[in-house]
């Protein structure tokens, strides 16, 4: 068996829980049956395009002097599903990513070539009356943008447009158009998180201008209706996106510590999302939570795992891997309707009670602050 690599990404307060945790004394099962992600729950099918953009005026911060080049994924509702399904990943990315895990177990690995998405290539966009709200996706360190395509989808299907943001060199494996692979330069090891959030803010502002002025998007797309939601360091560059970004109107992080924690005060609405106890262990929640003036929750979900907001629950449950106590699809469920509901009340200004307080249908969320619904 090919031993599987460590790595020394020690990024303080990140709580990166970067295993596919194999229960001890297991070995991970192999085979070739296909992984399907969940189908999206709304209304419209979903297609894809991919996007290269290359920000000349600013020199890469992890592979200088070469200019930053971003991949992008645009999720849109379509009007019919027709096109190619979207593959996941390459044979090459699968491969990276596994590498970086701490207890991938016997995992073959092209293991994430056999994962099935919903969205169409190039499927014919939805003609409405109205554009678009955005929703931007910044993934966890180590993860390429394709991590987030279940929530991606969905949001899609419920008629956003999404784009998901690679930062290559934070990723294990980013694929330009000519086929050069940018590994993950930021997994060698150091505290580079705050360095990691303010790139990823640059390259998240960069995405708005391109989008802005594209051919096709930028005509699809309400400008004046942009959220930006991130899954672990993501979410940190969520908050500090907004921050130095006026036209990011609401923002997200799920299940990631903020890096640095917020310095001023944003009055515009924000969403906590926990896996986990976070402020009880001094990683800056509740120091960012009192800069929170706006609109705001604090959710915390003590049945998922670091990594739940993204696609591993369902994948590592159908290769009966453990990850969270609670089951994959419940996970995903969790995650596409708070992140749902949130973009629809900020966004399209739609009353959704779900985020007033505990819910009935979903007993496992609890809500840690504000004490009272009543904002």
């Amino acid at each position: 068996m090919k031993a599987i690599r460590r790595i020394g990404m020690a990024v303080a307060g990140l709580g990166m829980a970067l295993a596919l945790a194999v229960p001890a004394g297991a070995t991970a099962p192999s085979g070739g049956d296909p992984i399907t992600l969940p189908a999206p729950t709304g209304p419209h099918p979903v297609g894809w395009e991919e996007l290269h953009l290359v920000d000349r005026g600013r020199p890469d911060p992890w592979a200088p002097p070469a200019p930053r080049e971003l991949m992008v994924s645009v999720w849109y509702p379509a009007a019919v599903a027709r096109g190619a399904a979207v593959p996941y990943a390459t044979a090459e990315e699968s491969r990276l990513l596994l590498d970086l895990m701490e207890q991938a177990g016997d995992l073959p690995p092209d293991t994430l070539t056999r994962v099935r998405t919903h969205a169409r290539a190039g499927a014919p966009p939805l003609r409405t009356r109205h554009r678009l709200p955005l929703v931007v996706l910044s993934p966890g360190l180590t993860d390429p943008r394709w991590m987030l395509t279940s929530l991606a989808e969905d949001l899609a299907s419920r008629g956003y447009m999404v784009a998901g943001v690679d930062h290559p060199y934070e990723a294990a494996a980013v694929t330009f158009p000519d086929g050069r692979v940018a590994t993950c330069r930021v997994c060698a090891g150091g505290d580079q998180g705050e360095k990691v959030v303010a790139g990823r803010v640059r390259d998240i502002s960069f995405v708005l201008d391109r989008l802005k002025g594209h051919g096709r998007y930028g005509k699809m797309i309400d400008h004046g209706r942009v959220a930006a939601v991130g899954h672990s360091i993501g979410g940190a560059a969520a908050a500090a996106t907004m921050a130095a970004d006026r036209r990011v109107d609401a923002g997200i992080n799920l299940d990631g510590s903020f890096r640095p924690p917020l310095a001023r005060d944003l009055a515009r609405p924000f969403l906590m999302l926990a896996a986990d106890a976070h402020g009880k262990h001094g990683d800056n929640w509740n120091d960012t939570w009192a800069h929170l003036t706006g609109w705001r929750r604090w959710l915390q979900v003590p049945g998922m795992a670091h990594r739940s907001p993204s696609d591993v629950p369902i994948i590592a449950e159908a290769l009966g891997l453990q990850v969270q106590k609670l089951p994959g699809a419940r996970c995903v469920k969790i995650v596409r309707e708070y992140v749902a509901a949130f973009a629809d009340r900020h966004l399209r200004h739609r009353n959704r009670p779900l985020l007033n307080g505990p819910s009935p249908r979903f007993p496992e969320v609890r809500f840690v602050g504000p004490t009272s619904s009543t904002d």
